[in-house]
């Protein structure tokens, strides 16, 4: 529908989200700013144990049942047929969750102006039972990469590890880091960019650091440094948060812009690369059903391997081009 699609949500509060606002446990679950989800609280439009809530700082305890009526924001129709051809590598799976290491090149689910397929679909023919987790028209994802971006996702297979793994992502409980290589080179070994994301005021497909934007916190820590072709340096970069582009918002805020970013600074330096040098090398969760931490890591995918290959070379060296 033109006006978006009414839905009603009733999902109980994990224990990790135990004390957190209701309007930040809403946005988590619903994906609303906090700005939409505290006007669905002034509306009168959230319950807890089928009570309406008064207001948005109200905290929630686990074990309760949080009731949510709203009306979804439109999406264009979007085919989820399974794609049995697209190829996917898959590092675990079990009855609960999937970790798939994702390719670059590669749109996580469906959405406006995406007519590609989508690895949603390619893990659907694998696993139908997902069409009934989460949201219909991303089932089973509770976290994304950007289409340029390589490396590690987790999938819920179920819909109690759905709401698990969205707990844990909120209570900020779940452990990411990437690889990023960057133009110029930090002023410390380490540091931890602290500044709000939303949408540019210039661009509205562009993120940006804004003051009224939602929190976003990245660490970041060199891993090396490089004087040539220009200086370069390779981080390592742990999410606290996971605002959409925040990474490469964060670092290009800093001036240390991604290399081959042709969003956001990096394209005068590409080292030959068709998409930004940032890839999510290592995973690790609490598993929803056995409580254990699950903890995954892959190497860099191979076209970003390629140029590691190129920069540590001896200088003046000249290397192969499948070197």
């Amino acid at each position: 529908m033109d006006s978006g699609e009414r839905v009603s949500l009733q999902s109980e509060v994990a224990a990790a989200l135990h004390g957190e606002r209701v309007d930040r446990v809403v946005s988590m679950l619903t994906g609303l700013s906090r700005k939409a989800s505290a006007v669905l609280v002034e509306d009168g439009r959230i319950t807890v144990d089928g009570v309406v809530v008064s207001g948005r700082s109200q905290r929630v305890q686990g074990g309760q049942r949080l009731g949510i009526d709203w009306v979804a924001p439109p999406i264009e129709e979007t085919s989820l047929a399974p794609a049995p051809d697209m190829p996917i590598e898959v590092i675990y799976d079990d009855d609960t969750v999937i970790v798939v290491n994702k390719a670059p090149g590669v749109v996580v689910h469906p959405g406006n102006g995406v007519p590609d397929t989508t690895l949603v679909q390619g893990l659907l023919a694998r696993y139908p039972e997902l069409a009934e987790v989460g949201e219909a028209h991303r089932p089973g994802i509770v976290h994304r990469l950007d289409r340029g971006t390589s490396g590690l996702l987790v999938v819920a297979r179920t819909e109690q590890a759905y709401h698990h793994l969205v707990a844990q992502l909120a209570a900020r409980t779940v452990h990411r880091r990437y690889l990023a290589l960057v133009i110029g080179r930090p002023g410390a070994t380490s540091g931890l960019i602290d500044a709000p994301i939303g949408r540019s005021r210039h661009d509205p497909t562009r993120r940006a650091v804004v003051a009224d934007g939602r929190e976003a916190r990245t660490h970041y820590h060199v891993v090396e440094s490089f004087e040539e072709p220009q200086p370069l340096a390779l981080l390592s970069c742990d999410l606290e948060t996971g605002r959409t582009h925040q990474i490469r918002v964060h670092l290009l805020a800093i001036g240390l812009p991604v290399v081959a970013d042709p969003i956001y600074g990096g394209s005068r330096q590409r080292m030959g690369l068709q998409r930004p040098f940032l890839h999510a090398t290592q995973l690790a969760f609490i598993h929803p059903v056995s409580g254990e931490e699950q903890s995954f890591d892959v190497p860099l995918a191979q076209d970003l391997a390629a140029v590691m290959v190129q920069l540590r070379a001896p200088r003046g060296q000249v290397l192969a081009p499948d070197a």
